[in-house]
């Protein structure tokens, strides 16, 4: 059950293609929210809406990807650091059997966010290899708060529903002392961020954490934020069972690379969450 009362309802469509806008989360989530709701969406599906895609295998590794693949993520964290640092056990058996393709993903990192986010081991700079086709991957969403204003004055428009968007990205926020931070490149306000490799090994201090809001369409308590986004976050780990792009690939019966759009077209998915506060 959703904690403290909260009602979860799933926004279920068909994929959402690169170039074809949100108008699918905004005319299905509208037929189902009520004034208050907060309607929590995945960072994924805006991305790749937007075309905010970039294709892995037209990048040629450097020598600094390499080491960061081969060396540093595959052995050092996969083999030494990830079980002193508490790595869940998924995660240091996706390390330990990085393909080579790794390396043209490290050297995208390095091009477009840099080295600090480059040194995390895995899930770096919030890039996205599940949920799109191919070698590519979805970048984070651009103007993220714009994105959530949109989709909120859309409903608001055609059906007459007042509701919050939050956009969320499922790389952690954690609290150290009071504040609230995260290595992603960008966050709602109240959210330290771009704290990239220094920030993930502070995080691993934290006691708790949360998926992290990257906007909101109207402002809000961070705590209020990390809240929804947990509730949220929760419904899609009881109900969703494609953790990494390998569990996608392996639902549809392929290999990562050979993943195309009329693939992922062929399943439902569940691109937004509305969150339902409990009655006061």
């Amino acid at each position: 059950m959703p904690r403290d009362g909260y009602t979860t309802v799933p926004v279920r469509t068909d994929y959402i293609k690169p170039g074809e806008g949100l108008w699918k989360i905004m005319e299905r989530a509208g037929e189902l929210v009520v004034d208050g709701d907060f309607l929590v969406v995945s960072e994924t599906p805006i991305s790749v809406a937007q075309g905010n895609l970039v294709d892995e295998s037209e990048f040629e590794a450097s020598r600094t990807a390499i080491i960061l693949a081969d060396l540093w993520s595959k052995y050092i964290w996969g083999h030494v650091l990830g079980p002193i640092f508490g790595i869940k056990e998924r995660t240091l058996k996706n390390l330990r059997n990085l393909p080579p393709e790794a390396r043209n993903h490290k050297e995208v990192v390095l091009r477009y966010y840099g080295l600090k986010h480059a040194l995390k081991p895995a899930s770096e700079a919030g890039i996205d290899l599940s949920n799109v086709p191919g070698t590519y991957v979805s970048l984070l969403p651009e103007n993220p708060v714009g994105t959530a204003k949109s989709i909120a004055e859309g409903i608001l428009s055609k059906f007459g529903v007042d509701v919050t968007v939050v956009v969320i990205d499922t790389d952690a926020t954690y609290r150290i002392l009071g504040r609230y931070f995260t290595s992603l490149p960008t966050a709602a306000p109240g959210i330290i961020s771009d704290t990239g490799f220094l920030g993930y090994i502070a995080g691993r201090f934290s006691r708790k954490r949360w998926p992290t809001p990257l906007a909101s369409s109207r402002p809000a308590a961070t705590e209020v934020l990390l809240e929804v986004a947990s509730v949220a976050e929760e419904y899609h780990e009881r109900h969703s069972s494609r953790k990494t792009v390998y569990d996608m690939a392996s639902e549809l019966e392929s290999e990562p690379e050979t993943v195309t759009v009329e693939m992922l077209s062929s399943l439902e998915h569940v691109p937004a969450v509305i969150v339902r506060p409990p009655l006061k």
